[in-house]
């Protein structure tokens, strides 16, 4: 009587939590959230549906993170997904791993490096179209190139970006959902 039957059994549980940075009790949060989102009741998500989410709502890379998130690339995501892009974000991830997934939100064009178009995608990402004119864009990409580009190759290599987030202390405490 008033038995509640279960989400995930204990292995499954256990698996999430051997691949993620979470407890069971907050996979099963994360699980809450999923299914909240998911109005269709569908295993999967849509990208509007996602970007419900209030944490990305406000985030100018949303679009982006979720792409990155997406097993297809498309934005929309199935359960793992979205436990994979909360965890990442979450406050018991590292700074390596927050750091690798950020370098690839930054990696517009999917090549491995940071060049000189993916840092003016994520400045207009940050100013919104039309924030800055394109002379402005092309200096301070240019200024971000100067400073971190240690080989002189005019791009940003994933060791050049760590180098540059091991500078920034405030890196892991801003690129966080908090669940």
């Amino acid at each position: 009587m008033g038995q509640k039957q279960s989400t995930f059994t204990q292995d499954e549980l256990e698996e999430y939590q051997d691949c993620t940075f979470f407890t069971k009790k907050e996979i099963l949060h994360v699980h809450k959230r999923f299914r909240q989102l998911n109005t269709r009741n569908a295993e999967r998500i849509t990208l509007s549906e996602v970007l419900e989410l209030p944490e990305l709502k406000v985030n100018p890379f949303r679009e982006r993170i979720c792409q990155i998130f997406s097993e297809d690339g498309s934005g929309a995501m199935s359960f793992e997904d979205f436990l994979d892009m909360m965890s990442v974000f979450s406050e018991g991830a590292t700074r390596d791993v927050k750091a690798s997934y950020a370098f690839r939100m930054y990696d517009f064009d999917g090549d491995g490096y940071l060049d000189k178009q993916d840092l003016i995608e994520a400045i207009t990402c940050l100013c919104g179209a039309g924030g800055l004119k394109p002379a402005e864009m092309e200096l301070i990409s240019d200024k971000i190139l100067e400073e971190a580009d240690l080989d002189g190759d005019h791009r940003l290599s994933y060791v050049e970006f760590e180098h540059v987030i091991s500078r920034a202390p405030d890196f892991i405490n801003t690129f966080r959902i908090r669940i």
